[in-house]
């Protein structure tokens, strides 16, 4: 996929050389076949690619393939500049998701130069860093493994992390006890997710325990479709079990009358340190931004196998994310506040009509937030850049942590037994670093987990505009080029969107762009309505039946960029993956005069009948089903 997209940053560069004079690409075979959706009959001329392990659609695929490579191959200078952007992209070690527990910081790291993530702990009182897990020593040779998800105890002594081969996300579930590097003869399969977004792992107190979330075993007869459904979350205990087949279904499908779950809910136990409660957690498409439903057992009751379960919030609620502290339960909620707030309430006896408001909503929107001993930590933005706020319990109201430039901060990773916070920061011009913040002296420290980058961006610039569209809505729209660039409109732009289930694509380090960069491309990120640059509102502004929005935003970003002189319709290349393919593929449909290139990489091209797939049903929510007229149109 990473080649794909830098061929787009070569086809935007020379659009007019790689296309001019060009044959035309090898047509796709046409077998039409029709559907009647609510009175609209839709002629399909291409199901037939639907069919598994075609061999019709490997052969074209191979001519498509083909064909694209002697254009890609025909730009002058392509190669020189595609080894530079390798050598920019491959420069600099990478490290994300950061754990803090038992003193030490767990924590992926992809080396320069390679394109899997390791397993690593770093000791805090020494800084010295040790390799936990390689990923490769479970693949063959030809076939990578990734490391999907990693959750250390409470105490550090273990790590319960997952493994997948060959690309596939089907991830099996180890442990690694720590202090000695022996592996702890766990292998249980079907454990899907990912620490930025759906952590399917929590330990329990004692340290030897842990709740997993597991999808169902499929049959023969199992459609594709339900790959996804029917999850539950299981007890596993370290020397039983070693393959998960008799551990304790805890939540989730059929486990208890008293909690329904639905066929396409994800269920989870997730715990807090220091809490005596455990949580039961449903969510849709492994979001942990779309919660349907909290409910709460006290833990002794969890690690014993049989849980009480209470409930504490319900998709009426309009949750997006929660912590706990003690008895104590915060919640980020859009109820009334689109731009988000945090309430809290008693989780012995929870009442969030009268709750307590702990943050109002304000013009910042409220992105996340994290439990730590001293106090809450928040992180919000403003016109899209990161603040880190400190509430503390004491009162006093929230102060803001001042960071050492305008960017995007993750996290914040906090633990509600230790002070401070650990969260990264990035701009568009600036590379990530991992930074420590310690409470006790008001100061802010560079970790060092993060190596610096290699990359030098001195000259380049960021600057943030509106473009108006078709319904006079301001969309935001970020530039990034190489200063006193001139506004000549010959300049090559790759305009990028997304726009979907509330995401922000927020300034983020553009280091491998950087060699295209300095030759004058100029890179646009447009922050379309289905995102949630604004929030909430901003999401359901591009959702479903106002889902043109998206499209019309990307539309009206790329006449801003020509209006304005930045490039012109025969510079403009258009991008936009997953669900971005909507925003893309549509766009380019509508306005082929405005774009002279467009890349859509693994898109969603063909949404109705996409919830007829794998990966479809967790995406209704988002995007509807043809199973309702609303969800149809």
């Amino acid at each position: 996929m990473r080649c794909t997209r830098l061929s787009a940053f070569v086809v935007a560069l020379l659009p007019s050389l790689a296309i001019a004079g060009a044959l035309p690409p090898p047509a796709a075979p046409i077998h039409p076949l029709s559907n009647t959706y609510w009175g609209t009959t839709v002629v399909d001329d291409y199901r037939w690619m639907e069919a598994p392990g075609s061999k019709p659609l490997a052969a074209w695929m191979q001519t498509q393939n083909a064909y694209t490579r002697s254009i890609l191959g025909s730009i002058p200078g392509r190669a020189q500049l595609l080894g530079e952007i390798a050598r920019a992209s491959n420069s600099t070690a990478r490290t994300g998701e950061v754990i803090r527990a038992g003193g030490d910081d767990f924590y992926l790291q992809t080396d320069a130069g390679q394109d899997t993530a390791k397993l690593y702990v770093r000791v805090e009182k020494t800084g010295a860093a040790r390799l936990l897990i390689d990923p490769n020593r479970f693949g063959k040779p030809g076939v990578p493994a990734a490391v999907n998800f990693f959750q250390p105890s409470d105490d550090g002594r273990y790590v319960a992390y997952g493994v997948s081969l060959g690309g596939t996300e089907a991830a099996t579930l180890r442990v690694i006890d720590t202090e000695i590097g022996r592996d702890m003869q766990v292998a249980i399969t079907r454990v899907d997710g990912e620490n930025d977004g759906f952590q399917p792992i929590w330990w329990l107190p004692d340290g030897r325990s842990f709740a997993y979330y597991r999808l169902q075993k499929l049959t023969k007869t199992d459609p594709a479709s339900a790959f996804f459904q029917k999850s539950r979350a299981f007890l596993h205990r370290l020397g039983e079990h070693p393959r998960g087949e008799g551990d304790t279904p805890l939540f989730g499908y059929g486990v208890t009358p008293a909690v329904r779950v639905g066929l396409d809910q994800d269920a989870r136990v997730v715990t807090v340190p220091g809490s005596p409660y455990a949580f039961g957690v449903l969510t849709e498409n492994e979001d942990d931004t779309v919660v349907d439903a909290i409910y709460a057992s006290p833990v002794k009751a969890v690690m014993a196998g049989r849980p009480v379960w209470t409930k504490l919030v319900g998709k009426s609620d309009h949750v997006a994310g929660f912590g706990a502290r003690g008895s104590l339960l915060y919640l980020l909620t859009y109820q009334d506040a689109s731009r988000f707030k945090i309430i809290s309430t008693d989780i012995a006896a929870p009442d969030l009509r009268h709750a307590t408001v702990v943050l109002p909503q304000s013009q910042a929107v409220i992105k996340s937030f994290g439990v730590a001993a001293d106090a809450l930590y928040v992180r919000t933005t403003v016109n899209g850049m990161s603040r880190i706020e400190r509430l503390p319990y004491r009162g006093g109201g929230a102060t803001q942590v001042a960071l050492p430039f305008a960017g995007t901060a993750t996290g914040p990773d906090t633990n509600p037994t230790l002070p401070g916070a650990l969260f990264s920061l990035s701009s568009w011009v600036e590379p990530p670093a991992i930074y420590a913040y310690d409470p006790g002296t008001d100061h802010l420290t560079r970790t060092g987990i993060q190596p610096p980058s290699t990359t030098d961006t001195r000259g380049l610039e960021s600057l943030e505009v509106q473009a108006v569209s078709y319904d006079g809505t301001l969309v935001p729209l970020s530039i990034v080029m190489k200063s006193g660039t001139r506004l000549d409109g010959r300049n090559p732009t790759l305009l990028i969107g997304y726009g979907s289930y509330g995401i922000t694509i927020s300034p983020g380090f553009v280091g491998p762009y950087v060699p295209w960069l300095r030759r004058g491309g100029i890179l646009a990120f447009a922050h379309v309505r289905g995102g949630g640059w604004y929030g909430e509102a901003w999401h359901e502004a591009g959702q479903k039946l106002t889902k043109l929005n998206t499209v019309y935003d990307f539309i009206a970003c790329g006449q801003y960029l020509v209006d304005h002189g930045y490039t012109s319709p025969r510079d403009l290349a258009g991008e936009g993956g997953s669900a971005g393919g909507i925003t893309t593929g549509r766009a380019i449909e509508l306005r082929p005069d405005l774009f002279a290139a467009a890349i859509d990489w693994h898109g969603m091209s063909d949404t109705l009948r996409a919830e007829l797939t794998a990966n479809g049903p967790p995406n209704i929510v988002e995007f509807g089903s043809v199973t309702t007229q609303d969800g149809f149109h």
